[in-house]
């Protein structure tokens, strides 16, 4: 057989269109990746690898795993849209809830009912509150990454932060990924705070009272152990529970809930998909939790959908 002989000017053409295809496969493999890692499947595969790895069944905790949705995707009725921040009030036995756009509290029942709304004047893009005592409740401003304390009785339907007791973090958050989420803890005097993204992070503030008049401030990052933070997509609340001490993050792109011991190790999570714990149907945008006295969990999501997680009915009881 002859020899063909090879035109070396075809040499260039074969190898940009060999790079251009490897050019595409790799967009195509970083688009991919990228589609799968905001699933948040690979953050439910992480915790689920963690709890069956290094579970710690001595430490008191709520054990969310045994939790079921008791009352799923009840939608608040007179409410519409941006239902947000969450928190439970041992002093009224109900929870008090942030609307954004009006910017408003509202109250619920622990059956997610509405009881009240009242207006909100003073703190613009309002997204977390927690309890503290009595009547007084502190509300962030996630625009301003500014902490704002307010009082409320049973006869109170508009309150106005202006020109009350505030405080003002800088911690250079993008103005739409700032302050998500707020807990008191009653017992240490400090608060915790949920940052959304870039970086999602809890920060501990000590040194504040029950309002913001005396203040001799200490600022610290509490991080969870080994990888779990870089699988909480963002955080979108959290909530101290007392009884244990234990921090419950909430984060809403991975869809999950997770409790970690206060030295950051994990202790149990509670998937919010579709088939799982009870839920017919994957919570969207959860956007508040709370943990009720008795360990019930909260949670609330927009745009105006609440619901209510127990232990199972054969779950031992006690934490």
């Amino acid at each position: 057989m002859t020899p063909v002989p090879l035109d070396k000017r075809d040499f260039p053409k074969r190898s940009r269109a060999s790079k251009g295809r490897y050019v595409a496969a790799g967009l195509l493999l970083i688009a991919a990746s990228a589609v799968l890692w905001f699933s948040g499947l690979p953050a439910l595969a992480y915790f689920y690898a963690v709890m069956a790895v290094s579970a710690d069944t001595a430490r008191p905790a709520l054990q969310l795993g045994d939790y079921e949705a008791k009352i799923e995707a009840r939608p608040v009725e007179g409410l519409t849209r941006d239902l947000s921040g969450l928190t439970y009030s041992p002093q009224t036995g109900t929870l008090f809830a942030i609307v954004n756009r009006p910017a408003q509290i509202a109250e619920l029942s622990v059956e997610g009912r509405l009881l009240r709304t009242i207006v909100l004047n003073g703190v613009q893009d309002p997204e977390g509150l927690t309890h503290v005592e009595g009547g007084r409740f502190i509300v962030t401003s996630e625009r301003h990454q500014s902490l704002h304390w307010i009082t409320v009785d049973r006869s109170t339907s508009q309150v106005t932060a202006e020109g009350g007791d505030r405080l003002r973090l800088d911690f250079g958050a993008l103005r739409n990924m700032g302050f998500e989420g707020l807990s008191w803890d009653s017992r240490q005097k400090r608060l915790y705070i949920a940052q959304e993204m870039l970086p999602a992070r809890v920060l501990v503030v000590d040194g504040l009272a029950s309002t913001s008049t005396s203040l001799n401030l200490a600022v610290s990052e509490w991080s969870p152990h080994g990888l779990a933070a870089t699988f909480m997509l963002d955080l979108s609340s959290l909530s101290l529970h007392e009884s244990t001490g234990n921090l419950i993050l909430l984060s809403h792109l991975s869809r999950i809930l997770v409790e970690y011991a206060p030295d950051g190790r994990v202790l149990s999570f509670l998937p919010l998909w579709r088939g799982m714990n009870g839920l017919s149907a994957s919570i969207a945008q959860a956007e508040g939790v709370a943990i009720g006295p008795d360990g019930d969990v909260f949670i609330v999501a927009e745009p105006n959908l609440f619901y209510r997680f127990g232990k199972h009915s054969d779950a031992a009881e006690g934490f």
